[in-house]
């Protein structure tokens, strides 16, 4: 039998006892003290909005607990002279939270391979880099970002054996992510949690066959086994409200979840943070048992929880009063045919131009939505801590 929920957003798993598959929950044990090493890699969407959802989530927990989180974001080969997607987010990230977001930028605007790299650029990497070693042996962060430190490696302008050193002695507590393509192997045989984007592209990119309808364009999808699907709609999230705070107009968010009715999953404290600093901009639904759904087993009041949030979400996606839509486990709820596709298909076809979609969950039985993607990102998990029987740390893990 399947499940309908991942291990990164189970609330209904997290709350049983379960050792068997090595994870060893908050009500079984003390929680681990020492942060985990995090890297998302490969070439699909993703990565850097699944470290900024997370960060967010960190933030969401420290509020609620009223003790202090500080983050810093410390970004290398993104220098001034050209926009970056997660520009938005940050900037949102920053105006609702100023006292507890740092942020440095290094390196230059331009991309180039190995071969084009110039002193400047290994001057501008080292210098991120002394700052990343020092924020890390002060231990007064709660989470340290590192992105694009994976293609900063892989051009060869940092020493691994360095940043392997420093970040196995990261100190406990501290929760160090990295982010971008080509993570060398001797970083991910220290990473605690090794997740790919993977990117798909629509048959008709690849001439295989023709997708009988015209493409709207605006909708992203999130899915596989991997960690980071929803941490990565919160970073939309964070992108569409930033982007309308530079432009000076309103841009509303609507997250809808699926099958995670009740209370106590990953999201909660990033979704709470966000309505507390923009509650004019954020509007959220939760609908579903308190329980996890499996094939087979199916209940009347799943397919009427999973209708109700979905008309919701059709006239939320019509109205056009909102700029980005979160359909958070979507999929498996469609998989387990809670919820029929051509309905949705047709509202995704009518969707306003200007309407952003995030649509994320595992799905076993891709629909006829997917070919509708302008991004399509396939969370593959290489790596993860619980397999070896780590405690999970609340408002990171789950």
């Amino acid at each position: 039998m399947d499940a309908t929920r991942s291990s990164e957003t189970s609330g209904g798993a997290r709350r049983r006892s379960n050792r068997g598959i090595g994870i060893v929950t908050a009500a079984d044990s003390r929680e681990r003290s020492l942060g985990q090493l995090h890297v998302y890699d490969g070439d699909g969407k993703g990565k850097s909005q699944a470290a900024l959802g997370v960060v967010l989530r960190t933030i969401g927990l420290g509020i609620c607990e009223q003790r202090r989180t500080r983050v810093l974001l410390l970004r290398f080969l993104k220098g001034p002279g050209r926009a970056y997607d997660e520009d938005a987010a940050i900037e949102a990230l920053q105006q609702g939270f100023p006292h507890l977001i740092d942020q440095v930028r290094t390196g230059r605007a331009d991309y180039f391979n190995a071969e084009e790299a110039t002193r400047f650029d290994q001057q501008e990497a080292q210098r991120g880099w002394d700052i990343a070693r020092g924020a890390i042996a002060s231990a007064l962060y709660s989470v340290v970002v590192l992105d694009e430190l994976n293609p900063v490696l892989d051009l060869g302008l940092l020493e691994i054996d360095d940043v392997v050193q420093a970040l196995s002695s990261r100190p406990e507590g501290m929760e160090i992510i990295v982010t971008g393509r080509g993570a060398p192997r001797p970083l991910i045989q220290i990473a605690d949690l090794h997740s790919e984007m993977r990117a798909h592209r629509r048959p008709s990119d690849d001439n295989q066959s023709v997708v009988p309808f015209s493409t709207p364009g605006g909708i992203e999808i999130y899915t596989g086994e991997g960690k980071g699907k929803s941490t990565s709609a919160l970073g939309k999230a964070l992108q569409a409200i930033g982007r309308g705070i530079s432009q000076d107009k309103s841009h509303r968010v609507l997250i809808l979840q699926w099958l995670k009715g009740g209370s106590g999953y990953t999201e909660d404290a990033a979704i709470a943070a966000l309505r507390e600093s923009y509650p004019h901009l954020v509007d959220h639904l939760r609908s579903g048992r308190d329980a996890i759904v499996w094939r087979g087993q199916q209940q009347p009041i799943d397919y009427v929880e999973a209708e109700r949030a979905w008309e919701i979400a059709r006239a939320a996606i019509a109205s056009g009063l909102y700029k980005t839509v979160i359909l958070d486990e979507l999929n498996p709820t469609v998989d387990l045919e809670l919820l029929p596709v051509e309905p949705i298909v047709q509202a995704l076809l009518r969707k306003p131009a200007e309407t952003e979609v995030i649509i994320t969950g595992r799905c076993k039985h891709p629909p006829a939505y997917f070919d509708l993607a302008s991004v399509h990102s396939e969370m593959v998990c290489h790596k993860h801590y619980a397999e070896q029987g780590v405690d999970l740390k609340r408002g990171v893990d789950y």
